[in-house]
């Protein structure tokens, strides 16, 4: 009589490295014994992951100089003002950290959704939910200590977001609908409700009928930072969320089991885990990122005010979009977001300064931004082919990997590998 066949947990089949030094056997698909891997190979992995983003935007800013020759402009003299607009002097700096700070948010979101498996291309439709529970929630209690009113006011922000990004989670774990035209989808909604709303429900009161709320008390303003900018503690806060996706992916036992279902989500769901309930979670935690950047936009704004005058995109400025970008570039590490989106950040006010130092047309500076764009996205797939290589080569890489914490982790099959890729392909070819 046959029996049962026993189930146990191989080191070598997932991924213990270390194992397979000592003398275990391992398939031709196992990673090489650390040992005995040739130290280039070994310091690929990083380098990978530092060289090949900058490379995609030194050679974008080099189809940017052409399009700027053909303009008949000095591209030395375009780029020395656009380094100058985004980062000479504290006023700039201070410009650049403010147009970075709802990318950084968005991008944090974006990190921990890609890494459970799922793409949310809906930051603008969080942004805005976001925007509009802070925004009625602060104009509710005008009378709250500011101690109370702003950290309630964020929070309210966080929910909306949560809320609009688990309406897709949910449809894509229940229903098996794409979370890419689901998320799309509910960004043209929320950009329809705002516009609702501020046509009567939310619009303030006055002779002029404008496209915004009444301003919002001073206890719900966030405060300035010292050193006379127009800084304030919004930017702080987003470093801060940063910090807390990365915890969350990489510290916690929650970011594990979201981790495990966007390698392999059958095998988590072997393991019992509840792969359902991960993604609707991972949409959530990265709706309220994107809930948060909502609410500092109204509460840190010079008009401190809701304003839908000129449309959902004037008020989100494409963050939600740019998030994405930053995310990718930064290898959807909350951490490396940090400096990407600050970079981006840079590109965007750097730009204003470009255009008018060169006189040259605003169309210039949005195609430029698109080129930068389509060379991050075309360089993911570089990346994770050298990634891949260096991993049967050259020991621990790949973004995966870089959680600070010098573990192993678990291996990742051809196919967990190959939809990685894809979903990758899939989220920059939204962007784009």
């Amino acid at each position: 009589m046959p029996t049962a066949p026993t189930h146990r947990h191989d080191p070598v089949a997932i991924g213990d490295e270390e194992t397979a030094a000592r003398g275990r056997p391992t398939g031709p698909g196992d990673p090489v014994p650390t040992s005995t891997r040739p130290r280039s190979a070994r310091s690929i992995g990083p380098l990978t992951a530092l060289v090949v983003p900058l490379g995609a935007v030194v050679a974008a800013l080099a189809v940017g100089a052409i399009m700027l020759l053909a303009l008949g402009t000095n591209p030395l003299r375009g780029y020395a003002a656009l380094f100058d607009g985004a980062f000479g002097g504290w006023d700039a700096l201070a410009d650049t950290a403010l147009k970075a700070m709802p990318l950084l948010l968005v991008g944090v979101g974006i990190c921990i959704a890609f890494r459970t498996g799922v793409i949310n291309i809906g930051g603008e439709g969080q942004i805005i939910a976001g925007a509009i529970v802070s925004t009625v929630v602060a104009l509710a209690i005008p009378a709250t200590p500011r101690a109370l009113l702003v950290p309630t006011v964020l929070v309210a922000g966080a929910l909306g977001g949560a809320l609009w990004g688990a309406i897709p989670g949910a449809l894509k774990a229940y229903a098996g609908v794409s979370e890419i035209l689901s998320t799309i989808m509910m960004n043209i909604v929320a950009a329809q409700l705002l516009s609702f709303l501020l046509q009567d429900l939310l619009i303030e009161e006055g002779a002029i009928r404008i496209q915004q709320t009444e301003r919002l008390d001073p206890n719900a303003h966030l405060p300035l930072l010292p050193g006379g900018t127009r800084l304030h503690l919004g930017v702080v806060i987003a470093v801060v969320v940063a910090v807390a996706g990365y915890v969350l992916l990489f510290r916690s036992s929650p970011g594990m089991r979201l981790r495990s279902v966007g390698h392999n989500p059958d095998a988590s769901r072997y393991a019992g885990m509840t792969v359902d309930r991960s993604i609707v979670q991972a949409m959530a935690f990265s709706g309220a990122c994107a809930g948060i950047a909502g609410a500092i936009l109204v509460i840190g704004s010079e008009s401190h005010r809701l304003i839908g005058e000129g449309g959902a995109a004037s008020f989100t400025q494409s963050a939600g979009f740019n998030g994405i970008v930053a995310a990718l570039f930064g290898a959807l590490h909350p951490l490396a977001t940090i400096p990407a989106a600050f970079f981006f950040g840079g590109m965007l006010t750097g730009g204003i300064r470009l255009q008018q130092e060169l006189q040259v047309p605003a169309a210039l500076i949005v195609a430029l931004n698109g080129v930068v764009v389509v060379f991050v996205v075309a360089s993911l797939k570089l990346r994770s082919r050298l990634e891949r290589w260096a991993g049967r080569h050259g020991g621990r890489t790949g973004p995966d990997d870089r959680d600070g914490s010098g573990a192993p982790p678990p291996r990742r099959t051809d196919a967990a590998v190959t939809a990685a890729d894809e979903g990758a392909e899939r989220a920059g070819a939204a962007v784009v």
